[in-house]
């Protein structure tokens, strides 16, 4: 777990305490009721940059020491501004169901060779203990050709996590230069509905 994250006591308006450099938010319980708090934008932000599913340590206004997973992230969709955090506690003695991110690892032969890796699938669910927590699951894409894919059952996974996600969800796949102009040319009929519903 990283350092503890001091949250303090919500207090007078939103925007005011945005202005501040404090995000509202939320310390969800299913044993305790929930606390509205505050929590510094810096930190909370250098959180999320270095995993956002991971386990923080938060020392709530009760001047009790919490371990929390942020459960939800409350953007605002033009500025990228943070509006709004829930925590949600978790028990350190049972396992927990979280996604995580997938790394992709090595350089796939098939973009050697002209093709266009895409992503389809960036997280996974998982269930563990929390200290068996892993930052992220790897996934080697080396030997991947053009036309071939990974899936979730083809993720490197450690003994002590369960995959929750269906292993048959493709990760990541390769595509050929023809495939890729066929998945990116527009749909005139598609295009023109869409236009069309949006007119009132």
């Amino acid at each position: 777990m990283s350092t503890t994250i001091l949250l303090s006591e919500r207090t007078g308006p939103v925007k005011t305490l945005r202005a501040q450099g404090q995000i509202p938010a939320v310390v969800y319980s299913s044993r305790m009721e929930s606390e509205h708090v505050t929590v510094p934008e810096k930190e909370i932000r250098a959180s999320l940059k270095r995993n956002p599913h991971a386990i923080l340590t938060v020392a709530l206004p009760s001047n009790t020491e919490q371990p929390v997973m942020i459960h939800h992230v409350q953007k605002d969709s033009l500025t990228g501004q943070l509006l709004h955090i829930d925590f949600l506690q978790i028990d350190l003695k049972e396992k927990l169901d979280t996604s995580i991110a997938v790394h992709f690892t090595g350089d796939a032969q098939g973009t050697k060779e002209g093709g266009i890796l895409q992503v389809e699938t960036h997280e996974v669910m998982i269930r563990c203990m929390p200290s068996k927590l892993p930052d992220y699951l790897s996934l080697d894409v080396s030997k991947l050709l053009i036309g071939e894919h990974l899936t979730v059952a083809d993720l490197e996974v450690p003994k002590d996590v369960e995959v929750l996600s269906d292993p048959e969800i493709i990760l990541v796949t390769i595509l050929g230069i023809q495939k890729l102009d066929e998945t990116l040319e527009p749909n005139a009929e598609t295009v023109d509905e869409s236009v069309q519903s949006g007119v009132s």
